[in-house]
């Protein structure tokens, strides 16, 4: 099972394997506060799509889209979190402020729906 949960929020055992799934670091967090298995930076949208996107939830359907896109040309990464989410719960942690327009959200349903 695939979670989402913002980097600000407490690291719980029921997070399952924390992944990062952010390019850049998230501002004002600490290694340890994080609590992370891993730091997918090749999973995240491309620097590019990103500040393109800048957040704004009235391009959300072409980001996914492209980001989707990029996905499909990134089998390494992609095969990595299909193996994770096999073992087991696996939490993508993010740092986007707005919960349902950011690229964890857009990841997530890119799995969900091109499950094997």
């Amino acid at each position: 099972m695939i979670k989402l949960k913002r980097v600000y929020e407490l690291a719980n055992p029921e997070d399952g394997c924390r992944v990062l799934v952010e390019r850049l670091w998230p501002r004002g967090i600490s290694k340890d506060r994080a609590e992370l298995d891993l730091w997918l930076k090749d999973v995240a949208p491309s620097t590019e799509l990103r500040t393109w996107f800048s957040h704004d939830p009235a391009k959300w359907e072409e980001f996914r889209k492209r980001y989707w896109d990029e996905l499909r040309q990134n089998e390494d990464s992609v095969a990595k979190l299909r193996e994770l989410v096999r073992k087991g719960d696996v939490t993508f942690v993010y740092a986007a402020k707005d919960t349902e327009h950011n690229a964890a959200v857009a990841l997530k349903d890119f799995l969900d729906r091109s499950d094997d």
